[in-house]
Formats: structure tokens, C-alpha cells, sequence
């Protein structure tokens, strides 16, 4: 399949990708290394080379990253290897800028508030990248390494890496650094989903009517959306008809509702969210 270079590089996954990196190492300086939490991930591993052999972070990172990106160009192919080598470079250089700023080294000393704020920032700087459909580096590259060598699912990897990487710095770390790294990996996961789900839920509505061809004329011409028409069967009196099924946006939802009780007051409605829509109106331009 032909990839698409200019819509990976367009000016706004650019954007995205140099924004989710800031806000990601913004994070990392400011909750994390000065209130000695302890995360997982790349930031994970050099805050134990850091402890153990004093090698700065930015320096960990920057070196690690090179290894993982030779590595994933040579097994995952040019493609990723591009859309990784903004994070690769970047996230790193805007670190050590960063740490070089007293006064984020001094922001608050309160644990439960670097953890939830922390958790907040990385995982809003790595679902901005992800979104632009670039990989912010890392440990990322050995964990889609592992998938598509010998399929472990991407998800639950991480999970173990990250469990791993927390469990290393237990080496320096007391048990309540631990309970509190538990937290912040979770509060990340969290953010990290719903950032990625930002602008994509949608809800798919079907109804049952006798006034089924008004109904679809109205949201083909009034609400200017899509419409199937499924061929069903009532279950009681068992007569023929029609299912309108239409996707619309959450805001839509009021105004379909209005119209097709305006049309039918009986009208039978079942009314789903769904996560994700793609194809035309919603991923492709309308015609």
C-alpha cells in the first residue's frame, strides 16, 4: 500500500506531534523528577541509570532512543521509522531544556498532586502524538517489535513492560514511591484513551416506523446525513418493514429526536454510541 507522506507530514501532525512531546517531557521535569516519583516507560529507565550510575535522563533518553530507532527502521520499516523521528530527537532536546529551569524544580512538593498532574500531562503529550499518527519512541518500538514478530498484543505489553520498569526502581525507591508510580501509570492510561477518543464518538440511531420513507427523506434533506434502510420483520403481529439506520454526531441527537417525533409520534427508536465512525461524512468529505 502507497503511504501517504504528505498527510504524515502535514503541518498540523507536526504540530501535534511537537506539542504532545513538550507537554510530555513539561510533565516528566516539572512531577516527576522534582518530587522523586517514579513512572514507567523510557522517562522509567533512565530514572534508574539515573539513581544507580548518575547518567543524566536527557542523556539515557537521547542514547536509548537512537538504539530503538535504528532498530525499528531496520525490523518495522521506513514508514515508522519517519513517523518516529521527530519523538526520537525532539522529546529528549525539549527535555534537557527543561531540566535546566529552576524554577520547575519547585512547583509543589505535594506527591498526590504531581502524581494526578503528572498523570494528566503524559497523557495528554502522548495521545496528541499518537494522534497525529506518530509513535513517541522509546519503549514503544521494542513492545510493536514483539507484536509483529511473535503477535503479543500491544496493550497488555506495555502493561508488563511498565510493571517491570516500576518494579526495577524499587531498587531506590520506597514502597510508597511504588503506590504512587502504580497511580500515575494508571492516571495516564486513563487520559491517554479518552484524548484519543476526543472527536470521535458518534451515535448511530435506528428506527422502526410505519413512516419510514418520510423518515429517511427527513434526515437525508433536513439533517443532511446518510441513510440504510434495513429490511425487518415485527415480532408480534409479524408484518414487513423498514429500520432507518443513520449515524450522527452528539449534537444532532436533539434535532433527529424532534423530527422523527414530528413525523411519527410512535415512533420506535434505539439510540447507541459508538466510538469510532469512518467513510464519508465523517472521515471523507461530504459529496
Amino acid at each position: 500500500m502507497k503511504t501517504n507522506w504528505k498527510a504524515l507530514f502535514s503541518p498540523k501532525n507536526i504540530g501535534l506531534i511537537l506539542l504532545g512531546n513538550t507537554i510530555y517531557s513539561f510533565g516528566i521535569v516539572a512531577f516527576i523528577l522534582s518530587s522523586g516519583l517514579i513512572t514507567g516507560g523510557t522517562a522509567g529507565i533512565g530514572l534508574i541509570f539515573f539513581h544507580q550510575f548518575g547518567l543524566p535522563i536527557s542523556t539515557f533518553i537521547s542514547l536509548f532512543n537512537i538504539v530503538v530507532f535504528i532498530l525499528g527502521a531496520v525490523v518495522l520499516g521506513k514508514a515508522f521509522a519517519l513517523t518516529t523521528l521527530i519523538s526520537s530527537f525532539y522529546y529528549p532536546f525539549i527535555l534537557s531544556i527543561f531540566e535546566n529551569i529552576p524554577a520547575l524544580q519547585q512547583i509543589t512538593n505535594d506527591r498526590v498532586i504531581c502524581t494526578i498532574y503528572a498523570g494528566l500531562l503524559i497523557g495528554l503529550g502522548i495521545g496528541l502524538v499518537l494522534r497525529a499518527g506518530a509513535s513517541t519512541g522509546g519503549v514503544d518500538i521494542p513492545v510493536l517489535i514483539l507484536n509483529k514478530k511473535f503477535g503479543l498484543p500491544v496493550s497488555a505489553t506495555l502493561y508488563v513492560v511498565d510493571v517491570c520498569i516500576l518494579l526495577g526502581q524499587m531498587i531506590f525507591a520506597d514502597k510508597e514511591q511504588v503506590l504512587y508510580g502504580i497511580c500515575l501509570v494508571f492516571i495516564y492510561t486513563i487520559v491517554l484513551d479518552k484524548v484519543l477518543m476526543i472527536g470521535k464518538s458518534h451515535v448511530q440511531v435506528k428506527i422502526i416506523s410505519q413512516y419510514s420513507n418520510e423518515i429517511k427523506d427527513m434526515i437525508l434533506h433536513q439533517l443532511d446525513r446518510g441513510v440504510t434502510l434495513l429490511h425487518g420483520q415485527t415480532g408480534h403481529l409479524e408484518q414487513e418493514c423498514d429500520v432507518v439506520l443513520t449515524v450522527i454526531s452528539n449534537r444532532e441527537l436533539p434535532r433527529l429526536n424532534e423530527l422523527v417525533l414530528g413525523v411519527d409520534p410512535q415512533a420506535f427508536m434505539v439510540i447507541n454510541h459508538v466510538n469510532e465512525v469512518k467513510g464519508r461524512g465523517f472521515t471523507l468529505g461530504k459529496k
